[in-house]
Parts: structure tokens; sequence; C-alpha cells
């Protein structure tokens, strides 16, 4: 067995049922499973009472199994949840089924088959760590967390309104029901949250009422004579949508604002130039994440934000151009690095594919002479198309702002003049290397360093495959896109022909054929913008100050982590859970010490002021 073997060891009764080899228990009952769940969990969290006139409300489950309790949740929601409201989930599982296991036993309830298309068109790969499906149609997202209960419940920011504790009996899985899942189910409770489960062992009992929880049993379902409800006596809180403006309309700004509108909060942008400005204005990217085969968190972060970019760019109409990116090494040690890298759990199967010689040229459409590393999620995008899906319905507007000014409960954004151009309760810098001016007067601001790039790109109407090695080349859709450049200190935006020879020098080194091809192209474009980078390459996402963020220093991997690193700014802005763990928070926190300095880089050129 392998020792990353998280199946279930599913079987099946003769009545359909599934069963867990791996604890010798059945996941639903075998007389009415979706009448126990509305019993035992809809019933026992008091829905849908429990969830009128919120504006989001949080169910946490314990055993996420065949997604039954979480189809019928869904269900309810869409049927009895607030017009405005938003649902947020968040479910543990240790061992996963498949999507075609979980298709099976959800195929039972024919009434339930809207929701459960939705969980199993976007069913994640069983990697550890936290997984989001989006269900726009219910108004309502799902975190899954594939690993240890405990383990997951630590690393959650959530606070939950209401828990299904569902994982299998006490008696079969003591790990589910152990003393420091229940300090963390106490932990992650909001005020006023109730709990049900189908079990009444004195131990659970003790559990919940030691951690605060009042407990009752009440009428068991079907065979079961007893269940459990608990609650905590105190008052679930109001919530108030803030007012939220975010400064800078690239990736990063437009990630904040399609994160904060699928919250229900619709943000205000300022943009000094036009949307896609900077760095998001070429006319393809690259989606890859940052490969390292000794920083397990490093990759695990860039695994997950690969992961969530990939599936928002695929329903963003016409952001995917270029599917897969085959990675060439840079050095003689990037073959075994490569197959560090593809052996890594984080990976969905297959996900990372070392190729032979032979396939590495089949990919790159003429010979390379090397072993190569296809990453097979990775993809080139068309950065106007999700600039303008993502930003579409925000006011954006174009006075330049020059300082952020504390103000009571908020913050003011003024211009050159000193005009007040909007007082808000939260604002998101995501200015690119323009945010290193804009906080420099900030005690918290974080050390950033401009990296001046320079891309090129032909529009022949050709077909070419996205490769990287150092340099890159990537299909735009009319042509393709290769560079760049990489000058840290620079920060002059106008185009070099110098720069147009060394990028074409590049490509010449590795795909000589296509060097060709460009060199032999009629027109051909040049364009630079400033990357922003941090000393430890690590992007920049969280709280400067109170209502003061940052989304920044993105490097050349803005097109990976920024849609998931917007979700996660959301989430603090709006005080709502996170997708992003709490370790790889901390990773990308402004407030790490790696990022913390009263001075810049040594490379960065000095302001004036």
């Amino acid at each position: 067995m392998s020792p990353h073997d998280v199946s279930p060891q599913l079987t099946w009764t003769e009545d359909g049922e599934p069963r867990s080899g791996r604890f010798g228990d059945v996941y639903f009952s075998r007389d009415d499973g979706l009448a126990e769940t509305r019993a035992v969990f809809l019933d026992g969290c008091g829905l849908p009472d429990a969830w009128r006139g919120r504006a989001a409300f949080t169910v946490a489950e314990l055993g996420f199994g065949t997604g039954l309790n979480i189809a019928a949740l869904l269900d309810l929601w869409r049927r009895t949840g607030p017009a405005d409201g938003r649902l947020h989930v968040f479910s543990v599982e240790g061992f996963p089924m498949t999507a075609a296991e979980a298709g099976r036993a959800l195929a039972n309830w024919p009434e339930l088959a809207d929701a459960a298309s939705g969980l199993l068109q976007a069913w994640p790969a069983p990697t550890p760590g936290f997984h989001r499906i989006d269900l726009p149609g219910f108004k309502a997202v799902v975190d899954l967390a594939v690993g240890d209960a405990a383990r997951a419940l630590e690393q959650w920011s959530g606070a939950a309104d209401a828990w299904f504790l569902d994982g299998f009996s006490p008696a079969l899985n003591p790990g589910m029901w152990s003393p420091e899942v229940m300090d963390r189910i106490a932990a992650r409770s909001a005020p006023g949250a109730r709990l049900a489960t189908f079990t009444v062992a004195g131990a659970v009992r003790r559990a919940l009422a030691e951690r605060g929880f009042v407990v009752d049993k009440r009428p068991g379902h079907g065979r079961k004579r007893e269940r459990l409800e608990a609650r905590l006596s105190s008052a679930p809180e109001p919530e108030v949508l803030p007012r939220v403006a975010v400064v800078g309309a690239g990736v990063a700004g437009a990630s904040v604002v399609r994160a904060l509108k699928a919250q229900g909060v619709r943000a205000t942008v300022f943009e000094a130039d036009r949307p896609g400005a900077g760095g998001s204005g070429f006319p393809a990217g690259l989606v890859t994440p940052r490969l390292d085969a000794g920083d397990m968190g490093v990759a695990a972060l860039h695994a997950q934000a690969l992961a969530r970019a990939r599936a928002l760019y695929a329903r963003t109409p016409g952001a995917v151009v270029g599917e897969g990116v085959l990675q060439l090494p840079q050095a003689p040690r990037d073959r075994a690095r490569f197959e560090k890298i593809a052996a890594q759990p984080i990976w969905p199967a297959g996900a990372m594919a070392v190729q032979t010689v032979e396939a590495a040229d089949a990919l790159a459409g003429e010979p390379v002479g090397e072993d190569g590393l296809r990453m097979v999620d990775a993809c080139a995008v068309r950065p106007a198309a999700i600039l303008t899906d993502w930003l579409a319905g925000a006011e954006v507007h174009s006075p330049q702002v020059v300082v952020l000014a504390r103000a009571e409960g908020g913050w003011r954004l003024l211009d050159q003049a000193g005009a007040v151009l909007a007082e808000v309760d939260a604002v998101v810098v995501a200015a690119g290397w323009g945010a290193a001016e804009l906080l420099a007067k900030h005690a918290a601001a974080p050390r950033l360093s401009p990296v001046r790039g320079q891309a090129d790109w032909v529009e022949d109407g050709g077909a070419v495959r996205a490769v990287a090695w150092g340099g890159y080349v990537a299909p735009t859709g009319a042509g393709l896109l290769y560079g760049a450049t990489h000058d840290r200190g620079q920060v002059d935006v106008t185009p070099r022909p110098a720069d147009s020879v060394r990028n074409l020098e590049t490509l010449r080194a590795r795909l000589p054929a296509l060097a060709d091809r460009v060199a032999s192209a009629k027109v051909k474009h040049s364009r630079a913008a400033i990357r922003a980078t941090t000393p430890d390459r690590l992007p920049l996402a969280g709280a400067l100050d109170d209502g003061l963020y940052i989304l920044g220093g993105l490097g050349s991997r803005g097109f990976c982590v920024a849609p998931l690193l917007g979700e996660h700014l959301a989430a603090l802005i709006l005080n709502r859970p996170s997708p992003l763990p709490r370790d790889l928070a901390g990773r990308v926190s402004p407030r790490r010490s790696a990022v913390l300095a009263n001075s810049l880089a040594p490379d960065a050129p000095r302001r004036e002021g």
C-alpha cells in the first residue's frame, strides 16, 4: 500500500449501500439515509430557523463521506436560505471517495440531483490540504479538508454556526472524537453555535458539556433510539458588511474584487491608468506554480493556488488559451529535482509528469534534447478576458490614490491635491510595484523590490505550446509571446530594442525553429512592466493595519497565486472562513519577519520624500 494511500477501501452491500473497509461501518442508514440526515443533522441544528435573517451562515462537518449531508444542506439552503445570504461549509475527510463512488451513493436520492451534481462536477482530488468547491447556483462554497480532523480544525480560520459530527462511531474511529478534536470544535464555534450528532456515547456528551455546550438527548431515527443535540448559550452577533476600496486593477486587484463580489460585497476600484496597465497588460500570461522540492509549505501553497486558479479560469469566458506547460531543466540537477516534485503527494495523480527526451520534443514541437516536467494543470491565459470578467459590475475610478489616511472607523483615500476620493471601512493595496510608494510612510510597510521585465510577441496566427526554461513561450490565441527579461532595480517601462534582441536570443537557445518563425514575422510587439518581489520570493497577502490590507509581491506568479490569495483577503476583510490553512496564511503574511523592514532592498531605487 502506498504511504499516501487515502482510499476508504470502499465496498458495497447487496442493498447498494457504501461501506468503509477501513472502519467496518456503513456511511448511511439502510432504512433511509436522507431522512436520517434531515432528522439528525438539519433538524438537530435547528435548520432552517437558525439561518433566518443571516447574511452569512457557516456549517462545519466532521466526516464528509458521500457528501449526502452537504447535498441535503444545499438543497435546504436553496429553498429556505435568506435571499442575499451566503452559505459556507467546511468539511473534513481523512479517506475521500472518488467522484464516481460518491455519485453512485448519491444516485439513491433523485430529489438531491442538483446539489449532488454541483458537488460531483467540482469533486476535488484526494490530495492533502484544503480544496474549494464553488456552488454559485446555491450561493454557497464548500471547503473540503483532506486529512486528520484535529489538524484540519487547527488550520481552519472559521467559526461554525452549526456542526455536523458524522464521523464513524467513537468505538470504530476514536481519533475523530478525541479530546484534541473536541477542544478545536469549541474553539471554532461561533456564539450561539448548534451541534448535532448520531452518537450518544457518554464520552462525547461529557466532552461537549465540559467545553461549554448544553447537551440534550433526543429521539433517534430509524433503529437508533437516541441522538444528541448541543448548543452554546451565547447569542449570534449581527454582521455589518464593510465598504471596501481596492487600489489597483491588475490580476491582484481583480481577484480581490471577484472574491468580494462572490461574498455579496461590491468593492470600489481605483486605477490611475486602466485595468491591466501594469504587469497584467500582456496579451498572454503563464499560470505556473513555484516548484520547490525541499520546502513543502511553499510547494503546498502553490499547489493549492494552481488548483484554485485553474478552476476559476475554466469558468471565465475566453480566459484559457493553452493547456499544460512543459518545464525544461535549467541545470543538470533538475532531472532529479523534477522526479522529487512529481512524487510530492500535494499534486493530483499525473499532474506533474516527468517527460523523456522524446516526449519533451513532441510537446515542445521541435527537438529540445532534454527531459522535462509536464505541468498538466498549468496553463496559458488571456489577461484581458480575466480582468474584463472579474471587474464587471465594479465601480472603477481613474484618479490616482496618493495618500492613505486614517479616518474615524476606517480610511480616507486622497489624490495628489489632498482631495478625498473615498472614505471606506477597508482598503486593499493591490498596486504592484506602486504599493511601495503608496505605503512608504506606513510603519509596517513590507519590503518590496522592483524587477523590470520586457516581453515580445507576434501575431502570426500560428499555434504554439507553452514552454518554460528560465525564458518562456506562451500562446496568445493569435500567435505567441516570448521573453522575458529580468532586470532587478530598474523601473523604466519604455520598450528597448536591445531587450527584444535578448528575448529572441533566449528563445533561439532553446527553440531555434520557433525563433526562426518569430524572426520572419512582419510585425512584432514589445512591452515592459515592473514586477514587485519580496526577499523570500513569496507573496504578500494579509492585514498591515486595522482595515488596511495588501495583496502584492507576486513577482512572476501573479496569475497563479492571485485568485486564491484574493479569496483569502476577502475572508479576512469580512471575518469569514479563509480557503487558506493557517500555516500557509502565515507564509504569505505581510507581517512575517522576512519582509518587515523600514528600508528598501539594496537593489531598489530610492524614492523621493
